[in-house]
């Protein structure tokens, strides 16, 4: 005979634990599903691992690609599964856009780099200088570029492209082996030239490594530095971010 009411409250009790127990799993299930569609419809968080974009990006910047910007390949989705050809929706790359795409040769890796040439361009280092179909794209130097973790100082220049798109590279060294290229690139149809704002110091489309990079390869375009922190230390030592984040480039648009 119950006693207190205490029968039915042990009676009761595992089947409350387990509702509660079902809803999280449940909340957790439709958060992972949640966080699956943004990742892989929407916008991509990457962190930036090398210096070949220095001036624009910084070893610790973490940014979001936006995916729909030029629609959806296999690339767009979680280790590129082969389950279809090609691209559909959205735009395509811009001259001067900043974009993340798979490594050609291995389909996996993620670079970033800035789009140069379109398909069907011919695209020609000489001495520094780029030129498009011929005709030198305006380049000017400017003020030195200091970096931010290091003090160093190099050679700054700003480069407009044809369609007005404006931005900085850097010159590490005067006449380097990539400055000239050895002869005119032709970028083949549905592929794109690509090159990293740190000059001397970037493997991108003028290397055999990355080559040209097709269409299909690209994952997004840069949008927004939503965090940045300095070479070595973790961003979820929140007690360091007053020395190690670099809170002058949250939120800077690309």
């Amino acid at each position: 005979m119950a006693q207190d009411g205490s029968a039915d409250d042990v009676s009761t009790e595992q089947p409350r634990k387990k509702n509660e127990l079902w809803d999280t799993v449940v909340v957790l299930i439709q958060a992972f599903l949640i966080a699956l569609v943004i990742r892989t419809l929407l916008f991509q968080p990457f962190v930036i691992p090398s210096s070949s974009m220095v001036g624009t990006l910084l070893i610790g910047d973490y940014l979001f690609a936006n995916k729909f910007a030029y629609g959806y390949s296999r690339h767009s989705l979680p280790f590129s599964p082969d389950i279809f050809d090609g691209r559909f929706l959205g735009g395509e790359p811009q001259r001067g856009d900043v974009a993340v795409f798979k490594l050609p040769s291995d389909g996996a890796t993620d670079y970033i780099k800035r789009v140069i040439g379109l398909p069907g361009d011919t695209v020609e280092l000489r001495n520094g200088v780029v030129f498009l179909n011929g005709e030198a794209i305006d380049r000017e130097q400017i003020d030195d570029f200091v970096h931010p973790d290091t003090g160093d100082r190099v050679p700054r220049y700003r480069e407009t492209l044809p369609n007005g798109v404006s931005y900085e590279v850097l010159d590490l060294i005067d006449n380097s082996m990539l400055d000239t290229s050895p002869q005119p690139f032709v970028v083949p149809e549905g592929h794109y030239f690509m090159m990293g704002d740190n000059r001397d110091n970037s493997s991108d489309s003028r290397t055999a490594l990355v080559g040209f990079v097709p269409l299909e390869n690209f994952v997004g375009r840069a949008d927004l530095i939503f965090f940045s922190i300095r070479p070595g230390a973790s961003p979820w030592q929140v007690w360091h971010w007053p020395s190690d984040a670099r809170f002058d480039r949250f939120f800077d648009g690309l």
